[in-house]
């Protein structure tokens, strides 16, 4: 029997044990993840270190209730073991809960996808790997005399089966490269530092591209690290800020995506929910999420749950369309599948998690929205925040330049972006034509103690009016 053969034997045994058992659904999922991460800081190897996490993971729902048990033995008392471990969970709290998610049947699903990847990291030898980070290194060094540098390399890849008792069977391959360049210089009292790089769900081939080489990553470190020396001060208070892909990005996960997910609209957490059909935004706003996009980013092509990702419109010219959904929300609120349900591991069940979110295109050129802008500050990139589910939200921008008189101009520093995503979306005046999105292995978002998941977001530049810069009241 081979390998896959074994697996997809052992959770057809886990569902068939279930269905015996008495629930009305059960799904058994199977994760094989292997990451490496590596640490070249200041030339030495601070750190690499390589794990897996293998194992199957239980859901059996009774009456609307879920119960989840994982186990890393990979035999059938191991399997059998989990499964009545989630069924007891199902049926033991079925009295206690109060929000009952029941879902109908679907049209079961049989797929298997096999990636198409030209370099797998699987077949690269770590001193090629550990190259890549002091190609980097040594093009910040090109750039600025750096106090310290950092490189850091990540690497995701693996195999995901599902089985559920509907008769889906799925396969597919995650997989995610990353690279991090961090530049920090000290001199005469001066203190400055700049991070970035970026990741991609492809092989080694994505650091031959020309944006994402580690020279290219390197040489902006470099440089950002070194315009961050004589930056100035941003003025304060209510300005037009053009905000980059990746900053806008940033805002529309946390501070619009969140509010989207459909469990905190049923419980009511959301200050968006039972808003379907009205104006939230200007008509320049559409947000977007997606499991696979042609824009790049994150390659999800099937949920937690084994249904099949889509393009999800969220807000459509600032009109609220819709939710994020697992299949038991979309049943509650009448609502179409969206292939939202997602957890970190096998360890964990599955919940509402975003894919790649962002704003959809508009028709301005770069150029444009800069002399649109006028005088105002262009935000690039930031380095912490605040969110809250009442959309209020605070941003630390540690790359970005004033506009003034239509041309960006000087770099700017310690400047704090915040306001409240609701009132800015109505205060959005146009977004340029080109969109990048990006996911990464560092990071990653949080949410009921599941950190660094893997999203994607970005978007275009977008122009948005009345955001309050530099902590001004």
């Amino acid at each position: 029997m081979s390998q896959s053969d074994f697996i997809l034997d052992l959770l057809h045994k886990s569902v068939d044990h279930g269905d015996k058992l008495g629930v009305d659904f059960i799904e058994a999922r199977y994760d094989d993840l292997q990451l490496t991460t590596v640490n070249l800081t200041n030339d030495i190897v601070k750190q690499s270190s390589a794990f897996q996490r293998k194992g199957i993971g239980v859901m059996a729902y009774s009456n609307g209730t879920p119960g989840y048990s994982y186990t890393p033995e990979l035999d059938v008392d191991g399997v059998k073991g989990a499964t009545e471990r989630a069924i007891k969970l199902a049926k033991s709290t079925d009295e206690r809960n109060v929000m009952k998610l029941n879902f109908d049947s679907i049209t079961p699903v049989k797929d298997k996808i096999i990636a198409d990847v030209k370099i797998h990291p699987k077949d690269v030898e770590f001193s090629d790997k550990l190259e890549l980070l002091r190609r980097g290194v040594s093009s910040i060094k090109e750039v600025i005399d750096a106090t310290s540098t950092t490189g850091l390399y990540g690497e995701m890849f693996g195999e995901k089966y599902l089985v559920n008792s509907e008769g889906t069977e799925i396969y597919w391959v995650p997989l995610m490269v990353d690279i991090r360049m961090v530049s920090v210089f000290i001199s005469e009292g001066k203190q400055s530092q700049s991070s970035t790089g970026t990741g991609a769900s492809k092989g080694l081939e994505f650091f031959e591209e020309k944006e994402t080489t580690p020279e290219q990553t390197g040489t902006n470190a470099g440089t950002y690290c070194k315009e961050q020396i004589d930056a100035v001060a941003a003025p304060a208070g209510k300005q037009t800020t053009l905000v980059s892909p990746l900053m806008g990005g940033v805002v529309v996960h946390e501070s619009f995506g969140h509010l989207s997910e459909a469990d905190f609209v049923v419980t009511g957490q959301s200050p968006i929910a039972d808003r379907v059909g009205e104006e939230l935004g200007s008509e320049h706003v559409t947000i977007i999420d997606e499991g696979v996009s042609s824009y790049g980013g994150l390659y999800l092509p099937y949920d937690d749950q084994g249904v099949k990702t889509g393009k999800t419109v969220l807000l459509e010219k600032g009109i609220l369309k819709g939710y994020l959904h697992n299949r038991g929300t979309a049943q509650k609120m009448n609502s179409e599948l969206t292939g939202n349900s997602r957890a970190i591991n096998f360890m964990y069940n599955p919940i509402v998690r975003m894919k790649n979110t962002y704003f959809e295109k508009g028709d301005l050129s770069f150029e444009e929205a800069v002399q649109q802008v006028d005088n105002g500050v262009y935000a690039v990139d930031m380095s912490g925040g605040q969110v809250g589910l009442d959309g209020n939200f605070m941003f630390n921008c540690n790359r970005g330049y004033l506009i003034e008189n239509g041309e960006v101009t000087k770099p700017i520093k310690n400047t704090a972006l915040s306001g409240n995503i609701l009132d800015l979306l109505k205060h959005v005046q146009g977004a340029t034509k080109d969109i990048k999105i990006r996911t990464g292995y560092f990071g990653g978002c949080g949410k009921g103690g599941q950190g660094g998941l893997a999203v994607g977001f970005g978007g275009p530049n977008v122009i948005m009016d009345q955001v309050l810069v530099g902590g001004a009241q």
